[in-house]
């Protein structure tokens, strides 16, 4: 699979100076965690999962969690079970390309149940979505993905999902977090990336953003993902990926704007026509989330709607300029150090301070692909959008 792979092979080459590289599960972990992008999360209960998985796919989608945790209702949890059993089954059917899929379970015990029940479907699961994840709850699910793994006789993945009134609170924040890091430096090989449960930090003190704020505005949140970063996410080799919050606003008429760019998306006065369209359907905050994420060390995020993915996708491509600069700071000449302005004449670039930046940005061109240097955020997400013959 790779990013934007849904559209034609033409569109991709018109758009990109570097096209998104192919990867696979069997792909590096270091490149996995880069390549997740929005991660789509649907209900394990949906009848016609396995038909939405292939629909999401063809729109772009590459990473799915398939959720049995918050969700779902409680009542729910056996027939989810046997509904993700059935469906793994029905993917095993065809041979269309299948996104990286993680199960969200509740329980560890329900890890080793849900692998030995799959059987030999179990070669479509890509790994689990870990809930409220501390050091004393974390342990009992990591080991019980350290068991699955020896039924599935291959590497399953694990995402931890930070989201613990133990970890929000301020008195508690050091020592959760540190015991986060024991315990997740333990299973290094495993733990794909860390996820934020923003919308639980806000339901322990009854706050919720509205479509005109970002996580970062709301300051009790925004102190909590610093100190995540901080702690969890550093450059010097020891840090995981850390994905971005959720952004809860979609509207179900989303879709209206999507016929006025099929003519072509590169027509002049398109691109404020998709402005427009993007700020009357919410989606201008989920924007500069998406941007501030990406200012903050996050990378990738939590979508439940799949009108928030093309977004995340083409705000993570890397531009013409970015590539050039890191280019530029990793250059061999230039392993001694040393200041040199940048091609684009419009910044300093410090080989040493800004060479971690640069390693992360050819991480992040290496999945996303690097823009031409016309190309901006608007051609990418109307290409998406049209498509084109694949």
């Amino acid at each position: 699979m790779r990013h934007f792979g849904h559209i034609s092979p033409a569109l991709r080459a018109e758009l990109f100076h570097r096209e998104p590289s192919e990867f696979t599960l069997a792909s590096p972990a270091r490149v996995l965690a880069a390549a997740l992008g929005a991660t789509l999360y649907s209900p394990a209960t949906r009848p016609a999962l396995a038909a939405d998985i292939r629909k999401q796919t063809a729109r772009g989608v590459v990473s799915m969690v398939l959720c049995l945790e918050d969700s779902i209702s409680d009542g729910e949890v056996a027939a989810a079970e046997e509904n993700l059993v059935r469906q793994f089954e029905g993917l095993s059917e065809g041979t269309d390309e299948l996104p990286l899929i993680f199960i969200r379970v509740r329980t560890p015990e329900q890890i080793l149940d849900l692998v030995t029940r799959l059987g030999p479907t179990v070669r479509h699961l890509a790994g689990f979505v870990l809930p409220k994840f501390t050091e004393t709850s974390g342990g009992p699910f990591l080991d019980a993905v350290v068991k699955a793994e020896e039924v599935a006789g291959r590497r399953l993945y694990a995402m931890p999902v930070l989201e613990s009134p133990e970890l929000l609170h301020l008195e508690t924040r050091v020592e959760t977090l540190a015991g986060i890091s024991r315990t997740v430096k333990h299973h290094r090989e495993r733990v794909l990336a860390l996820r934020l449960g923003v919308t639980d930090f806000c339901s322990a003190y009854g706050l919720r953003r509205t479509p005109d704020m970002t996580a970062y505005d709301v300051q009790i949140v925004a102190g909590v993902i610093a100190d995540v970063v901080n702690v969890l996410s550093r450059a010097d080799g020891t840090g995981f990926t850390v994905t971005g919050p959720v952004w809860e606003y979609f509207r179900h008429q989303q879709r209206m704007f999507k016929p006025q760019l099929r003519r072509s998306p590169f027509l002049e006065g398109q691109a404020e026509e998709l402005r427009t369209a993007l700020i009357e359907h919410d989606l201008d905050g989920l924007l500069r989330e998406i941007e501030l994420d990406r200012a903050n060390g996050l990378l990738g995020k939590t979508c439940i709607h799949p009108a928030h993915v093309l977004p995340v996708h083409a705000l993570s491509v890397v531009s013409h300029e970015e590539y050039s600069d890191a280019e530029d700071i990793l250059c061999p000449d230039r392993d001694g150090g040393g200041v040199l302005r940048s091609a684009y004449t419009n910044k300093m670039n410090e080989v040493k301070p800004h060479r971690a930046w640069a390693e992360r940005t050819m991480l992040r061109a290496e999945v996303f692909g690097v823009a031409r240097e016309q190309v901006g955020f608007v051609d990418l997400l109307a290409a998406g959008l049209t498509g084109g013959a694949r």
